[in-house]
């Protein structure tokens, strides 16, 4: 089982990015899905988060409006569309699949990481 994030790189304050996170030996229509971040001396922190079945979302509130997680069942790719980006959003993200179909909160329940991908946002 493989999960690979992709999309980061540097961008200046207001702009956008796109991650996505595409799996493979599992289906993630199956999985609840979240992106977590972990600044440079911080702890790790869920972003967001889409259930399996209900596709019901969740995010964290510093990026509520800003964010939106989507999930492509076809392509096997959950995606996190980044706009009005803050330095503060500067972070390593990472995606992961939950062993339930809801997004349960913490990390516990979290069957499969990927590595991460670098988001940068200069001022």
């Amino acid at each position: 089982v493989q999960l690979q994030a992709s999309g980061g790189g540097l961008v200046q304050t207001g702009g956008s990015l796109r991650l996505s996170c595409t799996a493979s030996g599992i289906g993630l229509a199956y999985y609840a899905v979240g992106w977590f971040r972990q600044a440079p001396g911080k702890e790790r922190e869920r972003v967001s988060c889409i259930g399996s079945s209900d596709g019901k979302t969740k995010y964290r509130e510093s990026v509520k409006g800003r964010f939106t997680i989507s999930r492509d069942n076809a392509e096997n790719t959950v995606y996190l569309q980044m706009d009005s980006l803050k330095p503060e959003d500067t972070a390593v993200c990472y995606c992961s699949a939950y062993v339930d179909v809801s997004c349960t909160d913490g990390e516990l329940l979290v069957d499969y990481w990927g590595q991460g991908t670098l988001v940068t946002v200069s001022s």
